[in-house]
Order: C-alpha cells, then structure tokens, then sequence
C-alpha cells in the first residue's frame, strides 16, 4: 500500500493524477460533484475536513472511511477567484479568501501540507511553477506553499515558439502557447488536453486544472521530506 494524500479542493484531479504519478495514493475531497475525479472521492466541505483534521478526528463518510493519521500528507487548493486577475475586481471582493484559514488548520494538524494558488495569492514563501519547465504548451504561472522545503523549476518560455491561432483583441495572432481558460480563445481549445497533459476531462474543468507534471515534481519532494521508510531501491514501504 502507498503512503495517503489527502487533496483539498480536488477539482477534477489535476493535482491528484501528479501526486499518484510521484507515488502516493490520492483521496479527493470537494464540495461539488466530479463525476471526472479518477480516484477515491469524497463529496464534502473542505474546510470542515481540514478542521477535522485539526481536531484528530474526521466526520462524515470520510470519517467513516478514514482517520486524520492515515494521510502521511495534504495537498489543498483554495478557490483562488479571490485572487486572480482574470476575475474583475468588484467580483474578487465577492469571493471568499480561504488561504489563511486553510493554512491555519493545516498547520495545526502537523500534517505535511502543499497550499496551491495563482500568482498574487497570499501565499508564504511560495514556489512557482510553469508549464514551461515540463515541456507543456502552457505557461499557467502557479505558486505552490508548503510546510516543508520545495526547489522550484525556472520559467522556459523561449523554446515555447509560435503555433496557435486565437482570437484576441478583434485580431487572429500567433501564440506560444493554449489559452486555457474561460471560454479559450480562437481555434487553440482542441489542444487543450496535449498542452495540460490531461486527457480526462471537460473543457471548463481543464480551464480550472492544474497541470499533473507541477505537482509530481512536487510529490517526489514531498516523499522524501515525509522521510518515510524506503527499500533498497529507494522505494517508499508500504504504509
């Protein structure tokens, strides 16, 4: 058996898909339905999970299925409206910040935790990643906070040359890279699933996702930063 993650805010599994890819068995927690999420998953409120696991003891169906000392780490992905600057500001102020309440709870389970976010999230001595330094077609710029120590990955946008035509600014033009997000401009959306490395889910869950290669980086980190029991060849124990 593989060390557990538990994934806040799971979405469609973006960040979980990464995190199995790097070796843990992931189980999904998120408020809505996602018929799409590719491994075991709860549909429940996040913060209340996260407040569970502050507590040392889950309610609900997870709780009946699992204890806070089962999951060796957290991985969590707040609703990041609040901070994007895609959203307008008047509707940013209509959107809750839940990074530092989820931080709190998280720290005080004692659990390892990664907090994802865009770029300009509240976040405390993050990372940044881009799709770039994992030779896919977009940049989809995204800080990543954690309890432990995390290298990062530079930016490598100049092999990222010309090859989508979108729409914008009343004009067809070359781009570098698939706007995935919103309604995606021009004729680049088909390739949205080859540029996210994702090729299980919708059109509007892939403008939400994050791309599966930033968080195996991740996880292969976290591994080693949960310093679990390995084998000969390196390989993390059963848990």
């Amino acid at each position: 058996m593989k060390p557990k993650l538990l994934d806040l805010f799971c979405g469609a599994g973006g960040c979980s898909v990464g995190y199995a890819r790097a070796g843990f068995e992931v189980v999904g927690v998120d408020i809505e339905p996602q018929p799409n999420y590719p491994f075991e998953f709860f549909r429940a409120d996040a913060m209340d999970v996260a407040f569970g696991l502050q507590v040392d003891c889950l309610i609900g169906e997870i709780g009946e299925r699992y204890q806070p000392g089962d999951f060796v780490a957290v991985h969590a992905s707040p609703p990041c409206q609040a901070y994007s600057s895609v959203t307008g500001k008047k509707n940013r102020d209509n959107h809750p910040d839940l990074v530092g309440p989820t931080r709190k709870l998280l720290t005080a389970s004692g659990i390892p935790y990664v907090i994802e976010n865009v770029v300009g999230a509240p976040l405390r001595d993050p990372i940044r990643l881009c799709g770039s330094s994992f030779a896919l077609r977009v940049r989809r710029h995204r800080l990543f906070e954690s309890s432990e120590f995390l290298m990062s990955m530079p930016c490598a946008h100049g092999w990222q040359t010309p090859m989508f035509d979108v729409y914008e600014h009343g004009k067809w033009i070359k781009s570098p890279v698939a706007r995935v997000y919103g309604l995606g401009g021009g004729k680049a959306r088909e390739s949205w699933p080859e540029a996210m490395g994702i090729d299980w889910m919708s059109d509007p869950e892939l403008a939400q996702a994050i791309p599966p290669a930033y968080t195996e980086f991740i996880g292969k980190q976290l591994l080693i930063a949960c310093d679990l029991p390995r084998d000969k060849t390196g390989e993390p124990l059963p848990w």
